[in-house]
């Protein structure tokens, strides 16, 4: 689910866009920003000269000097520039959301989210993210025509941070090739290899714009002989206002899960990238980590367990289509990781109990399917817990939201809402909805949600899964 989102924004800056350097020429080094970051459009509007665009994109080979001393990362070749006016910025993002080979798997997870409740039925994912982008974007480099494209409507200086940020993306590809090395495009064949593919693809997203952050912040601090690991207060002041999103509407109404998406690659990437730089330098978060990825987000976000080589096995997805019979399709298949039920139990019961929750995780899928001819999307949702306490309480978190996302049959027995204790590890909840059946059962270290699948197919799958 997070890959989805992420995947058709990555190439853009981040949100919000660094600090200006207050110098109105374009300076050969930057000055210490002296608050958290303002969103780029929260700059004076300003049409860029023929002499100022001459000294930006002139500055594009020192910045990629910089950039390549401070990662590590060797120079190639020149890298392309250009200066992109709000047209072709917007022709570039619509481009992506309607071209890219991602856009029905979007399309597709979208509804998934909408039907786990962690983005309201009503929404246009793609509408708002063309907003939001425009909104945010403040320059970009795209690995197609390995071009870093600057704006012509931003001071130069204000612009030099965010080249400090796309040029290490131009670095990352000309190195390892940044769209096979992040995984767009490769086709998987299992349910499983889907499941595990959409984990990984989101942890290398969160190194790509790790690395990026990183080098930006060390870029801002180069005068003061900081770096992103000696003055963590600047660091944690941006991370804050990128938070807060202060002066971007746009970003201020996302909801939150969908918050947290755009986020995650930035926010929980640099952390991941201050945690290596501090504990094994240069080669290790830079080269190091681009040989030997994280394996997930929870490698990302804990970054301890990717040190420690934490390996979790796979989950085995089963073919949920299949084992439902020839009126059923796949919708969509897709992993449960750590972010995302970090993101649910947020938004489910706080972020007090997200923080006691999501370190529990252990792997987790979900396979979507539908009726051939139509009807309500059926889910399956399997994750896996460090022991059968944690499944159990994660059950219970989830549960928390049935009542929220389904209209309950009060009128049937029980209130629509039947409670089974088979055994201490194992507890199960069922309501009769609108929507068909919903089921949670914790058994041992594993919770199952079966949504709007037929009463007489939910043990069916139950077991299927379970391997009983």
């Amino acid at each position: 689910m997070l890959l989805m989102l992420v995947s058709v924004a990555w190439a853009q800056a981040p949100p919000p866009s660094p600090p200006a350097p207050p110098t109105p020429n374009v300076p050969r080094q930057p000055r210490q920003p002296a608050q958290p970051p303002a969103p780029a459009q929260a700059t004076t509007e300003h049409r860029i000269t023929p002499e100022e665009a001459k000294e930006l994109l002139g500055a594009v080979d020192e910045v990629l000097r910089f950039d390549s001393d401070d990662s590590g990362l060797k120079i190639k070749h020149e890298v392309k520039r250009q200066l992109a006016s709000r047209d072709q910025v917007q022709k570039y993002i619509e481009k992506r959301l309607n071209e890219d080979e991602d856009t029905q798997r979007l399309r597709r997870a979208e509804v998934v989210l909408k039907k786990i409740g962690l983005l309201p039925r009503a929404f246009d994912l793609q509408t708002f993210l063309v907003e939001l982008l425009r909104e945010q974007v403040a320059g970009y480099y795209d690995s197609k025509t390995k071009t870093v494209y600057l704006l012509d409507w931003l001071q130069p200086a204000s612009q030099l941070p965010v080249l400090a940020h796309e040029l290490t993306h131009a670095l990352q590809d000309q190195n390892y090739g940044l769209e096979k090395w992040v995984g767009k495009g490769t086709s998987e064949k299992t349910p499983t290899e889907e499941a595990r593919g959409d984990e990984e693809i989101a942890a290398r997203h969160a190194i790509v714009e790790g690395q990026a952050m990183a080098v930006m912040i060390d870029y801002l601090l180069a005068p003061t002989g900081g770096s992103v690991v000696s003055m963590p207060t600047v660091t944690e002041a941006i991370q804050q206002g990128m938070m807060e999103g202060a002066d971007s509407p746009v970003f201020n109404r996302a909801p939150l899960f969908l918050k947290r998406v755009l986020l995650f690659p930035y926010r929980d990437g640099l952390n991941f990238e201050r945690e290596l730089l501090a504990k094994g330098g240069k080669d290790k978060a830079f080269a190091g980590v681009f040989k030997s990825p994280p394996r997930n987000t929870r490698q990302v976000m804990e970054p301890a367990t990717y040190l420690a080589g934490e390996t979790l096995p796979d989950m085995p997805v089963p073919d949920v289509a299949k084992l439902l019979g020839k009126e059923w399709e796949k919708y969509d298949v897709g992993s449960i990781g750590e972010f995302d039920v970090a993101a649910m139990a947020e938004i489910y019961s706080g972020a007090d109990v997200a923080k006691k929750t999501f370190p529990q995780w252990r792997g987790g899928w979900y396979y979507a399917v539908k009726r051939k001819n139509g009807g309500e999307l059926a889910l399956v949702m399997v994750t896996k817990w460090a022991n059968a306490a944690s499944a159990g309480e994660f059950r219970n978190v989830y549960a928390t939201a049935v009542p929220k996302r389904y209209t309950v049959d009060a009128g049937a027995p029980g209130g629509g809402v039947e409670r089974i204790s088979a055994s201490p590890s194992v507890e199960l909840t069922r309501w009769k909805t609108a929507d068909g059946p919903v089921e949670l059962v914790s058994s041992g270290d594993t919770m199952i949600a079966i949504e709007s699948l037929p009463a007489e197919l939910v043990e069916k799958v139950r077991q299927a899964v379970l391997g009983k």
